[in-house]
C-alpha cells in the first residue's frame, strides 16, 4: 500500500507522508468513489486503525484527506475515543499535521492562500469551503457535471442518486431548491456537483 500512496499524491509530500504512517497498526485502503465522503477513519475491534480514502480524488484533494483523517488517528491516540470527531483536539491535530505540507513544493501558489485560510479553522470537510472547494476541483478529471452556482433560476437537474430539482433563490450562501417530487425545499452549496436536466422550466 505505501508504494501504491505514491500514485496519488504530490511527488515532494511522499517522504512526509510516509514517516506519518509508521505505525504498525494503522492500515490504509483506497477504495472506489463513495459519493458521501472522500475518506473515513476507524477504530477497529482487532486494536487495528484503518484509513480509507476514494482513489478518484485528485492529488492534492486526496493529500488533504489522507492528513485528515490521519488527524483522526492521532486525536484518538492522544486524547482518547471520547472527543468530538471534528472537535477541537482533532482540529488542532490536523492543523500541526498539515503545516509542513503547506509550501509551493507541495501546493500550487494559487491554492496556498487559501488553505493558510482554511487551516485557521478547519471544518469537518473541505467541501464547506466553497472557495477551496472549487480551486481544488480545478485539479479534477473532466466530467459532465455543473456547479450549482452556474445554473440560472428555474432550472431542472439531478443528483447522483436520481433525485430532481428544481434550481431557486441564493439565501446567503446557499441555494433554495425545490424537489420535485415531493415539493420539499433543500438548500445546496454553491459549489455542489450536478446534472442539469432542463434550463429553465418552460
Amino acid at each position: 500500500m505505501v508504494n501504491k500512496l505514491k500514485d496519488f499524491i504530490p511527488e515532494q509530500s511522499v517522504a512526509q507522508v510516509l514517516k506519518l504512517l509508521e505505525h504498525e497498526n494503522l492500515l490504509v485502503k483506497i477504495k472506489n468513489e463513495r459519493k458521501t465522503r472522500h475518506g473515513d477513519y476507524r477504530s477497529l475491534p482487532n486494536g487495528k486503525h484503518q484509513i480509507t480514502i476514494n482513489s478518484n480524488l485528485n492529488p492534492y484533494r486526496f493529500l488533504i484527506t489522507l492528513i485528515h483523517e490521519i488527524a483522526h488517528f492521532e486525536a484518538y491516540k492522544t486524547y482518547g475515543r471520547f472527543i468530538k470527531p471534528h472537535g477541537i483536539e482533532w482540529k488542532r491535530t490536523f492543523q500541526h499535521l498539515m503545516l509542513p505540507f503547506l509550501n509551493p513544493e507541495i501546493f500550487p501558489n494559487d491554492i496556498l492562500p487559501l488553505l493558510a485560510k482554511h487551516f485557521k479553522n478547519p471544518k469537518a470537510s473541505s467541501d464547506t469551503d466553497v472557495n477551496l472547494s472549487l480551486a481544488l476541483k480545478q485539479f479534477d478529471k473532466p466530467n459532465n457535471k455543473t456547479y450549482i452556482f452556474e445554473l440560472p433560476i428555474g432550472s431542472v437537474f439531478q443528483l447522483y442518486n436520481g433525485k430532481v430539482f428544481k434550481m431557486g433563490e441564493k439565501r446567503v450562501k446557499r441555494f433554495e431548491c425545490v424537489e420535485v417530487k415531493t415539493g420539499r425545499l433543500y438548500l445546496f452549496n454553491p459549489n455542489a456537483e450536478v446534472e442539469l436536466i432542463k434550463e429553465t422550466n418552460e
